[in-house]
């Protein structure tokens, strides 16, 4: 009884981690994740080599994260081994290069807090890493950080920094090693409005050249945050770079006592222009930490970047007929929202960058707030086809009724209608429009103008009281100007509407007499001459004309 009841324990235990796991067959499990451990190993060949970051750390992780997920829902397919780091270097560090333990929200950083003494702060610089290895005051090597043993010669590169002193004065020690960051100098830089800004892999390309030019050395900056083998106390080192000709370091750390301290300089630090990018803060003990204990660790800014599994594709009509690819995604959070669709933004990228089902994608949100396609993270092993509607069918003159292939650029040109830009009609969304054509109640552009609220009120999700003032509306609607009208019809842009007197004027223009206005070349003059002589859009002024709108009078 007791070995069943613990097997029946353990089953429930199990099934969280179960749901979480893919529903793949063995062989197309081995495929998916091959092609992630090899995505991570190009990842980190990129970044050991040279230090530059294809990707951020946030998405780093999240793919590592995921690789793992994966590895405890299928045990047996691959190694244990993470993925190798790549290419390294030919020089051995005097000193390695670890990476930074990371905090993960408050309560581990109050307990990080808790735990050691006479805590300083500095900004978690987003540069490429750098030990500096100086003898009788003078620079005799530069190595990249590589795997943090070994790295590459970067000697001649960094000896034409200029933040970078190539002789130390007469007080330096006879031998001195320094870790820091390389940084991109950047004029009143706000994390939390530009991100990284690309910062780091700028620099990182910069130093991967044969030759580095005057102009992009005189941007790498130098933020020394490591001295083995120096001062005891964070004070004393602060003092001593200082006077070795390392300001930035003491520039930038500041002690805290409290977490509420801590907090605030992390977010006036995130949100305050910065002469360089970050990607966090690093907390650090005001004395030597004692062998085997560590004396620092990175508390990172939210992040910026999320990893999203494509679940489908779909492509939406716009009213002039350009096709936008949408990614429908299982859902994903991001900085507090969740995103469930991003706009690839043009049929031609979609197709350069050939995102399809079960893709992993990288997303941001733009300005805070609108999700962005920023790429592909890496592609699913079995990619179904995607074929998106044929873009010879669609134009601006596509389109005027709600027919099979056209309710989407149909009911853009009703929202357009209904738009500030045009009659500007209150209570009008592209929901209301839908639920009008989806109900046969608007086959044409101009249909609505003969609703009655009985009618309105015959479409799904307009209850009655709504009905009357959508009524209200639509009567209103016919006492507006005639440019308001004129732009309902959404005639081409690109030209002054304003002081046209009437549709007679404008349908009587021939091709030369449009070029002939200003801001009106060839093609545009073309597409009005083709607007105004298209039949769709002379029966539209007719209805108007018939309906009493004025400019439209015959």
């Amino acid at each position: 009884m007791r070995r069943r009841l613990a097997i029946l324990l353990l089953c429930l235990w199990s099934l969280p981690l179960l749901a979480d796991c893919p529903g793949w067959s063995i062989p197309r499990a081995e495929r998916e994740l091959t092609a992630l451990h090899q995505r991570l190993e190009a990842w980190n060949a990129a970044y050991r080599r040279d230090g530059s970051s294809p990707v951020s750390d946030a998405v780093y992780d999240q793919a590592s994260a995921r690789l793992s997920e994966w590895r405890r829902c299928f045990p047996d397919l691959l190694p244990a081994a993470p993925p190798s780091a790549g290419p390294t270097g030919e020089l051995r560090h005097p000193v390695p290069q670890a990476g930074l333990p990371k905090l993960d929200g408050d309560t581990e950083v109050r307990t990080w807090l808790a735990s050691h003494d006479h805590v300083w702060l500095q900004p978690k610089v987003d540069g490429v890493a750098v030990t500096l290895i100086y003898e009788a005051g003078r620079l005799v090597r530069a190595i990249s950080r590589g795997d943090g043993e070994r790295g590459q010669d970067w000697t001649a590169r960094v000896r034409r920094l200029p933040d970078v002193p190539d002789r130390l004065p007469p007080s330096a020690p006879d031998r001195l090693v320094l870790q820091g960051e390389l940084y991109r100098r950047l004029g009143g830089h706000v994390q939390a409005e530009a991100g990284s800004a690309g910062a780091r892999s700028a620099v990182a390309g910069w130093l991967a050249r044969e030759r580095l030019a005057d102009g992009p050395a005189a941007q790498i900056g130098l933020f020394v945050w490591g001295w083995p083998g120096g001062p005891a106390t964070m004070a004393a080192r602060l003092a001593g770079l200082e006077a070795l000709g390392f300001a930035d370091t003491a520039l930038w750390s500041r002690p805290v006592a409290t977490f509420a301290k801590v907090q605030r300089l992390r977010e006036a630090w995130y949100r305050s222009p910065l002469p360089f990018a970050t990607d966090g803060v690093v907390l650090k003990e005001g004395r030597r930490a004692a062998p085997g204990r560590r004396e620092a660790a990175a508390w990172k800014y939210p992040a910026r970047e999320a990893l999203a599994e494509v679940r489908g594709v779909t492509f939406r009509v716009g009213r002039t007929g350009r096709i936008t690819p949408l990614l429908h995604l299982v859902p994903v959070t991001l900085d507090g929202r969740t995103l469930r669709r991003v706009s690839v933004g043009s049929l031609e990228r979609w197709r350069a960058l050939d995102i399809r089902p079960g893709d992993r994608v990288i997303v941001a949100l733009a300005g805070l707030t609108v999700p962005r396609l920023e790429g592909v993270a890496w592609r699913a092993a079995e990619r179904p086809e995607v074929v998106p509607p044929p873009a010879s069918e669609y134009h601006p003159l596509s389109c005027w009724q709600p027919l099979p292939g056209c309710e989407d650029q149909f009911v853009e040109r009703l929202t357009w209608l209904g738009g500030e830009r045009a009659l500007d009609l209150p209570g009008l969304g592209p929901g209301t429009w839908r639920a009008l054509v989806e109900a046969g109640q608007v086959e044409g552009l101009l249909d609505w103008l003969a609703l009655s609220p009985r009618a309105l009120a015959g479409a799904d999700g307009i209850a009655e009281a709504r009905a009357a003032r959508l009524a209200d509306a639509f009567r209103d609607a016919r006492r507006r100007p005639f440019p308001a009208w004129l732009s309902a019809l959404g005639p081409p842009p690109g030209w002054d509407a304003g002081d046209t007197p009437d549709w007679a004027t404008l349908v009587s223009r021939s091709p030369a007499e449009w070029r002939a206005l200003p801001g009106v070349g060839e093609a545009r003059a073309e597409a009005l001459s083709d607007f105004f002589a298209h039949p769709e859009v002379r029966r539209l002024a007719l209805r108007l004309s018939a309906a009493g709108i004025a400019g439209f009078e015959r």
